[in-house]
């Protein structure tokens, strides 16, 4: 199969050159229904017209049937989270061409003129918010973002300003190239309330840094009334961090959260890491989002209720897992986590109590799990606690 990958504005195409003679001398094409309005004009007599839109697999199917080459238009870059991407990923076999245009936010960064080698971007057009998530806790100087009509500028303003990243202002490009082309650089407060033209991209400006800690205080986090003690502490949490080898892993079940400062730390050191935190607690919810809140970090997804009650198949496999409780029921824990655990993946957990220590060295044998040299902590006047890990072989 042979595409040949035309980038367009967001005005009437211009064409010529080599890329009028490809027009000229094709007789399929596709694109959006913006796209056919800014380009009809151009096609040659007795052209055929497949439309980009929902189900794609239906023009895939068209694509595949006629078998000859189509011109394809996109908007902007075709190679900047376009339908280029999308044809290669289908079509790996196939030959793709390219004539790429300004993307969007190249647009918005030559109007605002910011400097472009400081440049992030990431998408949350159609997707989830854990590409900006991640970007956002690394505090990237400029972020490129490209918006939808849910995950508009407002809605980007205000998730910034819940988790306290006021460090930036933004820009926004609205109807670049069009009849109603607006640019606007705003605090995010006043983001957070304005209205935008639907067709828009965004640049978030870094003007300060948020200072992050490596290793927050324990009494930084709101916790349990009346339970002060309950959370993982400090030198432990870190320990237990390093005994995870998250730098490599992408997903990590944290069960038994409860303040959820592990899971805090962890998306702060590692935040390309997607979280599952497991607590039976009800009332640990509201705790573990408002100290996301205070943290700034976003993108944990919480899951309350008995875990051996927990529908596991809706969540994503783990190359990682920290035991922060296991309400006596330890063995059944571990046998739980080894249908779900990843090969490779580790198991890390804070004994107090000799018979988890115990139970945790004993199934591990049992199932051939390799466990490494425990480390003993022992903080202030607390019990002295044993780090103990697993890998699955």
């Amino acid at each position: 199969m042979i595409f040949q990958v035309i980038g367009i504005g967001n005005r009437k195409a211009d064409f010529s050159g080599e890329v009028l003679s490809l027009i000229r001398r094709s007789t399929v094409f596709s694109g959006g229904h913006r796209h056919y309005e800014l380009v009809s004009h151009a096609l040659p007599e007795g052209y055929t017209w497949l439309p980009v839109q929902s189900p794609m697999e239906l023009l895939f199917e068209s694509y595949q049937q006629l078998n000859q080459p189509v011109v394809v238009f996109a908007s902007g870059d075709p190679l900047f989270y376009g339908i280029a991407n999308t044809l290669r990923t289908k079509y790996p076999e196939a030959e793709i061409h390219t004539y790429p245009y300004f993307s969007s936010i190249q647009l918005l960064l030559h109007r605002a003129n910011l400097n472009s080698n400081l440049l992030q971007t990431v998408s949350v057009h159609g997707r989830t918010w854990a590409a900006l998530d991640e970007v956002l806790i690394q505090q990237k100087p400029l972020i490129g973002i490209l918006t939808d009509q849910e995950k508009s500028p407002s809605a980007i303003a205000q998730r910034l300003l819940a988790y306290g990243y006021d460090n930036y202002t933004i820009w926004i490009g609205e109807d670049l190239e069009g009849d109603n082309e607006q640019l606007r650089h705003l605090g995010l407060e006043e983001a957070a309330d304005s209205n935008f033209q639907p067709l828009n991209c965004v640049v978030l400006q870094k003007v300060a840094r948020r200072d992050t800690a490596f290793g927050i205080k324990d009494t930084l986090f709101e916790g349990l009334e009346g339970r002060p003690n309950m959370i993982t502490k400090m030198p432990v949490r870190l320990c237990s961090l390093h005994a995870l080898d998250l730098g490599a892993k992408s997903v990590l079940w944290d069960i038994g959260f409860c303040t959820g400062s592990l899971s805090i730390e962890a998306k702060l050191h590692f935040p390309h890491l997607e979280i599952h935190a497991f607590e039976k607690r009800t009332a640990c919810l509201q705790i573990l989002q408002n100290n996301q809140y205070k943290f700034g970090a976003p993108g944990i997804k919480a899951w309350i209720g008995d875990i051996f009650e927990t529908d596991l198949k809706q969540v994503s496999r783990p190359q990682s897992v920290f035991i922060g409780g296991h309400g006596g029921r330890l063995m059944e824990l571990l046998q739980l986590i080894d249908q779900y655990l990843l090969t490779g993946g580790s198991v890390v957990i804070n004994a107090v109590q000799e018979n988890s220590l115990r139970d945790f060295i004993s199934f591990s044998d049992g199932m051939n799990w390799k466990l490494e040299v425990p480390l003993k902590l022992k903080v202030d006047t607390h019990n002295e606690i044993t780090i103990l890990k697993a890998v699955k072989e």
